[in-house]
């Protein structure tokens, strides 16, 4: 998840300048080798390689960075709403993954496993590099990657969606790497289990990612960040309560994912409609890598604050709460609804 947050930042920028094309091709085909090498570690036993190995698959994660501007570049500024929110339906393979995984693992085996998700990341690349196409409007960008992410970090634009980003999707990728653990502590699921409902939480947010990229066309971006981050405090709220399953806590936590991916939407069609047209990629890849980094830090914070004898997270939702009031209040009173640019400097 590091991996795959930080490094959004350079591959954003060198989308700018390659393409979307190629660097979706190169970053598939990339991924394969430590797809593989994690594959080796498992058969070796060896805690230690599995960990250095594990780190590099978050070059896949950065793909994120490479999409965003590949497909912005397709549609006019009324549209991208739609076409981002699209776009992030490939947040629909945590789902694929959770449930797939371990099932691939126990009908093939644990090699053969990572052989066929190896085999899927080649063929994906060969694919994007065959038949993708950079849209015509692209042009590529001359301009040296440092001076570019300078740039894109004068832009007050990128730190605001930086920090809604972060509290959104960062929410998201939190609970679907933790949900399994949550779900084992609280509710007493086996693995099998658990990662079947975090699939079903997975394909709540990817449903409503796209949602809250058309509603963000159709009425403003703003609005519907506002009903994302209100949903999602209140979400917590009831999660804190530790409904029963299945049904009261299966409707808490689809309704958590669903507000979380509609905000992700949200904040990502409020970024194609105010990031310089340059610089988008540059922007996408400094608000992707927030993104990630905000799934990265609540997963430690909810471990760090579980509670053995009660079997609650009630301090980890509760921070949850603050941070996604802290949000609203600030999107409510402190972000323009406007889209120039002109004004986006700091």
């Amino acid at each position: 998840m590091l991996v795959g947050a930080v490094g959004r930042v350079p591959v954003g920028a060198l989308t700018d300048r390659f393409g979307g094309r190629r660097m979706l091709a190169v970053l598939n085909v990339l991924s394969v080798v430590p797809v593989l090498l994690v594959a080796w570690a498992g058969t070796q036993a060896s805690y230690p390689l599995l960990l250095v190995f594990a780190f590099f698959l978050g070059i896949a994660g950065t793909s994120f960075a490479a999409g965003i501007p590949f497909v912005n570049a397709w549609y006019e500024p009324a549209r991208r709403g739609f076409a981002t929110g699209m776009f992030g339906i490939g947040m629909g393979g945590t789902a694929l993954s959770s449930f797939f995984t371990p099932r691939f693992v126990s009908w093939f085996g644990y090699v053969p496993a990572h052989l066929i998700i190896a085999a899927a990341l080649a063929v994906t690349g060969v694919v994007v590099w065959l038949l993708a196409r950079d849209a015509s409007a692209w042009k590529p960008s001359t301009q040296a990657v440092l001076p570019k992410l300078k740039a894109a970090a004068k832009l007050t634009v990128t730190w605001q969606m930086s920090f809604l980003y972060a509290v959104t999707f960062g929410g998201f990728v939190a609970f679907s790497t933790y949900l399994p653990t949550y779900l084992k502590d609280v509710y007493d699921f086996d693995l099998a289990g658990a990662g079947t409902r975090t699939a079903g939480f997975a394909i709540a947010a990817v449903i409503a990612r796209p949602i809250g990229g058309v509603l963000s066309d159709r009425t403003h971006p703003k609005v519907v960040v506002l009903v994302s981050l209100a949903g999602a405090a209140v979400a917590a709220v009831l999660m804190a309560l530790k409904p029963q399953p299945e049904i009261p806590a299966g409707i808490v936590f689809v309704a958590m994912a669903f507000f979380l991916g509609l905000g992700a939407g949200g904040v990502f069609a409020w970024v194609a409609r105010r990031a310089p047209a340059d610089r988008v990629g540059a922007v996408s890849g400094v608000v992707g890598a927030a993104g990630g980094l905000g799934g990265y830090f609540p997963a430690l914070v909810l471990g760090a604050t579980y509670n053995e004898v009660t079997h609650s997270y009630t301090v980890g939702l509760a921070l949850l709460v603050v941070t996604a009031t802290i949000a609203l209040l600030y999107t409510l009173w402190r972000l323009p609804r406007e889209d120039s640019t002109r004004s986006t400097h700091a």
